[in-house]
């Protein structure tokens, strides 16, 4: 049986002497998928003393990032999410200081330090600004895990030196780190934590029991009766629970689910009349199907009976679909649109009636670079639909292009993809593993330096160069790298070897988003498509490539010719001199 996600949170703000509260603080912790898709958030925000307004900042900077962040999408990592939300926070504090009087006064504008936890999985994440504070608690000691953006003066004089509102653009404090069950974290304002120690919080724990509601209240108490006079808010969260290191939204979601029998002709299953087989492996059996409730083309894919119990192959059988839910591109391969309850595991996305790109390079051996480039720039828009959510193909090759029948280009296949808001559940973060082809996958992967957007982007240019060309652009040589060494070794074959009828700068723009470095590449797979439509002169300015790369056969030719006449030549002056 698995665990879930459990935690403890008690709160408790009182004013200082002031009528109205400048400390805001809030918690979400929801239930079901959410859950595990976004975690669970406690935010607290202290406005800054000088300002009329901070408390109305305080409290939109908490209501604002505990609400947006649960809206935005759960391909997302916790750090892109959330830095997002704060980064929109921030400039609309920013902006209700500049509409206001505040502007000629800053100090008087809406302007409030923020910190927040984020719960998700296994891990903590902190994301902070200001001089809020987030205490881990030990036996003997509170652990200050933020940093106070406070700029001292003197001994007596400080001011903030970063606060949320303060400026047009905010830098916020992030870090992560694996949770432990029975940790409790303590965020508060200084008029807290200014007058508390480890001793008063495992005191006030100790009395309020699991009420942490009353620990936070006598904690409170206890820095009032120290002298405290600020407004003053203390949360406290313990971790009571943390899920099995195996569970993840994609299991939840197969969870209760039955394997498919084999599927025939004209059979029905689930509302579907299947037509026809498309396609049958040791992995997956796909059938072409009819909705009989809509008539619309579906394409089933249901997983092998074999692998029934890889737990590891079923989640990914079921990110496809999941993947295909959250991009909105014409250029990706899109989930069915149908909504009703399933009893058996089985993916359904969108019929493309066409052919495959592998199947278009065997029709067109010798295409023209405008074709490939009106190719390869879909495939980039659908690329780009895929990295905005944080999320990595991984296995872009010709097979898992399609074509259809009007000349559109789709990203089909997403079962291979790595995505930044699900990685998080696991230890590793990064895309580590080769999942593609290897002919088209970077050399990155093969070194364990993990994957990124660019990697993809490699995988494209290997597919332009194949068009162009009917080779790859360093042979098999990539899929024999293990070191950094052997990444050094990689030699680029001009795509001009083969077709000389090509411009230069073609080799120049297909040889740098090929670089064995993936810093040395175009930065997105947009400028590289853009490079190929509209080269700079980055390209245009390259100096006439040496013989041995534009034609290695004639240099060698040539160099034997020479060789040989020099050889004569000698043997001439030797019989002469004789």
């Amino acid at each position: 049986m698995h665990k879930s996600l459990r935690v403890t949170l008690g709160q408790h703000s009182l004013a200082g002497p002031r009528s109205v509260n400048q400390d805001f603080h809030g918690a979400v912790l929801p239930g079901g998928s959410l859950r595990v898709s976004k975690g669970i958030a406690v935010a607290l925000a202290d406005g800054i003393g000088s300002s009329r307004v901070s408390q109305v900042a305080s409290a939109a900077a908490v209501r604002g990032f505990l609400d947006d962040y649960y809206a935005t999408s759960d391909a997302w990592s916790v750090r892109r999410s959330a830095q997002r939300v704060l980064s929109a926070t921030n400039s609309w504090l920013h902006a209700q200081t500049m509409r206001s009087n505040a502007r000629f006064d800053m100090d008087s504008g809406y302007v409030c330090t923020f910190s927040a936890l984020i719960l998700k999985g296994r891990d903590l994440h902190l994301l902070h600004v200001g001089d809020t504070r987030i205490h881990r608690l030990h036996p003997h000691a509170l652990e200050q895990l933020t940093e106070d953006h406070r700029v001292h003066v003197s001994s007596v004089e400080s001011y903030l030196g970063r606060a949320l509102g303060a400026a047009p653009h905010v830098e916020i404090d992030y870090c992560s780190w694996q949770a432990e069950v029975g940790e409790v974290y303590m965020l508060s304002t200084d008029g807290a934590y200014a007058h508390l120690d480890a001793t008063a919080v495992h005191h006030a724990l100790a009395q309020g029991g699991d009420d942490l509601d009353e620990a936070a209240r006598l904690l409170v108490a206890a820095a009032r009766a120290k002298g405290g006079d600020d407004d003053c808010t203390v949360q406290l969260l313990r971790i009571d629970e943390l899920p099995s290191a195996d569970a993840a939204q994609l299991q939840t979601q197969r969870e209760g689910l039955a394997i498919a029998p084999p599927l025939a002709p004209r059979a029905r299953f689930e509302g579907f009349a299947v037509v026809r087989e498309l396609h049958v492996s040791s992995r997956s059996h796909v059938h072409l199907a009819v909705d009989e409730a809509t008539g619309q083309q579906v394409v089933l894919k249901l997983p092998s009976v074999d692998l029934r119990d890889d737990p590891d192959y079923l989640d990914r059988f079921v990110l496809e679909e999941w993947v295909a839910r959250r991009i909105d591109s014409i250029h990706v391969l899109k989930a069915s649109a149908i909504e009703r309850q399933r009893r058996h595991l089985y993916v359904a996305m969108e019929y493309v009636d066409g052919q495959t790109l592998a199947q278009w390079m065997i029709d067109h051996p010798r295409p023209t670079l405008d074709s490939v480039r009106g190719i390869v720039e879909q495939l980039a828009k659908g690329l780009q639909a895929l990295h905005g959510k944080e999320m990595l193909h991984q296995d872009v090759r010709p097979e898992n292009v399609m074509i259809d029948r009007s000349g559109t280009v789709k990203i089909i296949d997403l079962a291979t993809a790595h995505v930044a808001g699900l990685a998080e559940t696991a230890r590793e973060h990064r895309a580590l593993a080769i999942e593609g082809t290897l002919q088209y996958t970077a050399p990155e992967y093969f070194v364990g330096r993990g994957g990124s957007a660019r990697s993809d982007l490699y995988s494209l240019a290997v597919i332009a160069y194949r068009m162009l060309s009917s080779q790859l652009p360093y042979g098999l040589q990539v899929t024999r790298v293990r070191n950094s060494i052997d990444v050094n070794r990689l030699h680029y074959v001009p795509v001009r070897h083969f077709r000389p009828d090509l411009p230069e700068w073609v080799d120049a723009v297909l040889q740098k988003a090929l670089h064995p470095d993936p810093a040395k590449r175009q930065q997105a797979v947009s400028e590289f498509a853009y490079d190929l439509r509209s080269p700079g002169q980055e390209f245009l300015r390259l100096r006439r490539s040496p013989l041995i790369e534009r034609n290695p056969v004639r240099f060698w030719q040539c160099t034997a010719v020479v060789l040989g006449t020099a050889v004569v030549m000698l043997l001439g002056l030797c019989i002469a001199g004789h």
